[in-house]
């Protein structure tokens, strides 16, 4: 059998885009991303803004602590910021506990009226040093365990601060509010946020008062970890912050790249980030390499002096900013660099869930160029030399910082000098060598970029360098036909949903290869509980791999065939994951899904056979995927309390959505079989595939719907399982029950969106657009998409987005920067796949 379809940007499109059109996009992109790609690799090296413009703050790493990109252009001695928002150069007039583990009093218990005053008597309450938590942090010295926590840190001042610009700098996990003197300068919601700085207004600087003051806290533990440190400091005078911000007049998010356009002054500056995951080239989506390129033009017609400023900090190398961090200047093969990461290299020993890299080295890189400069030094004074100079302090060897404030500015700067309307360009690469990526089966692996260690850090650049040009253009191409292909199947909207997260998937994952040179592609789940290889977020993502690259998808499942086969999982269905990010050791989830992940990886299996015209892979596996559909024979029709992948609603006996999933399992196995030329074993399954639909649609009919469980009439759920009926016409199930479902749909959804079931108005936004696809038509079809695009386009929560979400607020319920926004390319699928025909349909 042939392939059933193969999606290759070719060569020679790649070549026809030319060099100027690198930096504009021919994309009219509506779609306001709730946080906007930037540098984008693996689930460590993730860089996002969650702005509508470039400069209103720092850029984040997706657990929303501070990964930090500042960019500046200076034109004729003016100095214009395009990028970030540099940290304030302030002095101390209160520590945090990075600096000083000051003393407070603390209770657990409710106080009285009044505790927020100076007058307030707390000789009860209990003496403590901050900061105050759980988790053994590094900054913590007072554990806290309760549900509430009241502080109050007494202080003296002994001059009138009144007209000076104050400001407030605190931490909190979870619902917090500050008073200073009795005045609430803070209230929040329920979040967790490090180092928030806000300047205090004129009113509450005249709260502080020579002698004593009072600044008392209460914070709200809701859910898991707990924390509070805040404290007080002044602005300093002299000038090294980058103030005047440029104009930003577009930014548009496409697959691979993201453009932004900004006036500055009399001259017009594009950035493009560009991460160039080729998916048919496996050594690009695994190479921690992106760029950052600009060009400059006058737009007045005339001549201006110009030099371009890009900055990152050691804060991309640690967890906690109290890990001591080394930066050194590196030269090789006509290449300079910036070398950062930390003093103690713990290889791939954190792991967890909302955790950063604190091993392996982030790298700045730049050709050896006299216009071009690397350098390493003080945060303040780097800026300051750039804002009167136009260039950089000399570098300092071996930097070493012990703290936030300590650390230094890894600057890179490029004097492009007399710039007229026709522009000048360049570019910049930021990458990180992790050294050990992940340690699976108690070895640690190196990324499969590396091929065992014999590329280097160094190789690489090189190689990205040389390759600057082509990879724009294929990336340029690659985004146009990607956005072509995806409008004709869903409409503008649908199209710009997948922009968004075309690289927001890919980098939830790491590839790095097992011990007979398979390769595996390991996903984190992200802001849900840090799971690796979690079996269902390979099913929801499955999708956009099965369109770009089959081996991707087979990368995330035979690391679970292996599970099995050796020994070291020996129940009849697989595993849910193996283990806590980087930790790939085994199954640390607290309780298996036998349905949901057997159902899983069988219908995957049949998948990639589909789509690459033969069931070699699963074969392999057979013997394992026989087990598995075996057990969804007897177990799946209807199925016993148990959890699914939508583990966040809670057990749910008789789950007919589940069942469907089962039934879509033994088909997809019949179908391998007949490809196998088993022909017996094909007829069996098959034949009882459609005799368990027919079985099911009896058990869930509900009248004008189908429920939600058997056993519970007036209930309802969405079908998205049913899609692969319709993907692979199978025609197992009979049409009337999408019919229905679809019709019954239209009346239920909200504003942003069809609620995943009956029980909650919440949804998950891949499988709204799974169940889309049930619809008959393109007008229908959009009808679910539309308020998709609503929720991505309005949500306040502005992170990676989120895939749970209120469908009457549009707020995220939690999960972000997940791979299974990979199931949104669902519909891309389905309209490739069905441009040819399964044998079952016949």
């Amino acid at each position: 059998m042939k392939k059933l379809f193969i999606f290759v940007v070719s060569a020679c499109l790649a070549c026809s885009i030319q060099a100027t059109d690198l930096f504009k996009t021919s994309q009219d992109i509506k779609l306001r991303a709730p946080s906007v790609p930037l540098i984008t690799s693996d689930t460590y090296l993730a860089i996002w803004s969650p702005y509508n413009e470039l400069t209103e703050g720092s850029t984040e790493h997706w657990t929303a602590e501070e990964h930090p990109l500042l960019g500046a252009l200076r034109v004729d001695g003016k100095v214009y910021r395009f990028m970030g928002k540099d940290k304030l150069n302030l002095s101390t007039i209160l520590p945090m506990s990075d600096n000083e583990r000051w003393e407070a009093r603390y209770t657990f218990d409710k106080p009285a009226d009044g505790w927020d005053n100076l007058s307030f008597n707390d000789s009860a309450w209990r003496k403590g040093k901050a900061a105050f938590g759980t988790d053994g942090g590094k900054r913590l010295s007072t554990e806290w365990k309760t549900k509430d926590i009241w502080i109050r840190r007494v202080f003296d001042l002994n001059e009138d601060l009144t007209q000076e610009a104050i400001y407030l700098r605190y931490s909190h996990d979870d619902v917090f509010q500050l008073y200073l003197n009795g005045e609430q300068l803070v209230s929040t919601d329920y979040s967790w946020k490090n180092d928030v700085t806000i300047e205090l207004t004129a009113s509450a600087r005249k709260k502080l008062v020579k002698g004593k003051n009072i600044i008392a806290a209460h914070c709200e533990n809701r859910a898991g970890g707990a924390y509070v440190d805040f404290g007080l400091y002044r602005k300093n005078k002299q000038e090294s912050n980058f103030n005047t911000a440029a104009i930003q007049k577009s930014v548009d998010v496409l697959p691979t790249q993201t453009f932004y356009t900004f006036t500055c002054g009399p001259v017009e500056l594009d950035v493009v980030f560009t991460a160039p995951l080729l998916m048919e080239d496996i050594d690009l989506v695994s190479t921690p390499i992106n760029y950052i390129s600009y060009r400059v033009r006058s737009l007045d017609k005339k001549q201006h002096d110009v030099q371009i400023y890009i900055e990152t900090t050691p804060q991309l190398t640690v967890h906690d900013p109290l890990q001591p961090t080394v930066s050194e200047m590196v030269s090789k093969n006509g290449m300079n660099y910036i070398k950062s990461g930390t003093i103690d290299q713990p290889y791939t020993v954190r792991k967890g869930d909302g955790v950063r890299i604190d091993w392996g080295y982030a790298y700045l890189a730049a050709p050896n160029d006299p216009n071009k400069s690397l350098s390493i030094g003080n945060f303040y004074d780097m800026k300051k030399e750039f804002i009167s100079k136009g260039k950089l302090l000399p570098a300092s060897q071996n930097y070493i910082s012990r703290n936030l404030e300590g650390m230094p500015a890894l600057a890179y700067t490029e004097n492009l000098g007399t710039v007229n309307q026709n522009g000048k360009d360049g570019f910049l690469m930021l990458g990180y060598d992790d050294v050990y990526a992940i340690e699976y089966f108690y070895q640690r692996r190196m990324a499969y970029w590396k091929h065992n260690g014999s590329v280097s850090i160094f190789d690489a650049f090189e190689r990205y360098k040389a390759a600057y040009p082509s990879l724009m253009s294929r990336c340029r191409a690659f985004d146009k036909q990607l956005m072509a292909d995806a409008e004709k199947a869903g409409g503008k909207e649908y199209a710009e949903l997948c922009a968004l997260t075309y690289r927001h998937s890919i980098t939830a994952h790491k590839v790095i290869t097992d011990d007979a040179g398979n390769i595996l592609f390991l996903s984190k789940e992200n802001h849900s509980n840090g799971c690796i290889n979690t079996v269902d977020l390979t099913y929801p993502s499955a999708p956009l791999y099965l369109i770009y690259n089959t081996e991707l998808m087979k990368g995330m499942m035979t690391s679970i065939f292996y599970y099995s086969e050796s020994g070291r999982w020996n129940k009849p269905y697989p595993a849910h994951d193996l283990g806590t990010y980087p930790i790939a050791n085994g199954q640390l989830y607290g309780e298996d899904m036998p349905v949901e992940e057997a159902g899983n990886m069988v219908i995957l299996a049949a998948a990639i056979s589909l789509i690459e015209g033969n069931a070699s892979y699963a074969e392999q596996h057979w013997e394992t995927l026989s087990t598995w559909a075996n057990y969804l024979l007897e177990n799946g029709l209807d199925p016993q309390n148990q959890l699914c992948t939508d583990d966040f609603a809670g057990h749910l006996a008789h789950n007919a959505n589940l069942s469907m999933k089962a039934i879509m399992a033994i088909a997809g196995y019949g179908e391998i079989a007949r490809m196998l030329g088993k022909e017996t074993i094909a007829r069996k399954y098959i034949e009882t595939a459609r005799k368990l639909a027919v079985e099911w649609e009896k058990m869930a009919n509900d009248g004008d719907h189908y429920k939600l469980a058997f056993d519970k009439p007036g209930t309802w759920s969405q079908k998205y399982n049913m899609i692969w009926d319709k993907v692979f016409n199978w025609n197992i199930f009979p049409s009337q029950i999408a019919e229905t479902e679809i019709n019954f749909y239209l009346g239920k959804q909200n504003k942003y969106g069809l609620p995943l079931d009956s029980r909650e108005e919440y949804t998950k936004s891949d499988w709204v657009i799974w169940t889309a696809c049930l619809a008959p038509d393109m007008a229908t079809f959009r009808k679910f998409i539309d308020p998709m695009y609503t929720y991505a386009n309005e949500t306040e929560s502005r992170v990676p987005i989120s895939d749970w979400h209120h469908t009457h607020t549009a707020k995220m319920m939690n999960f972000k920067a997940r791979s299974v926004v990979g199931g949104y390319y669902m519909k891309l699928l389905m309209d490739k796949v069905q441009e040819k025909k399964s044998p079952l349909s016949n």
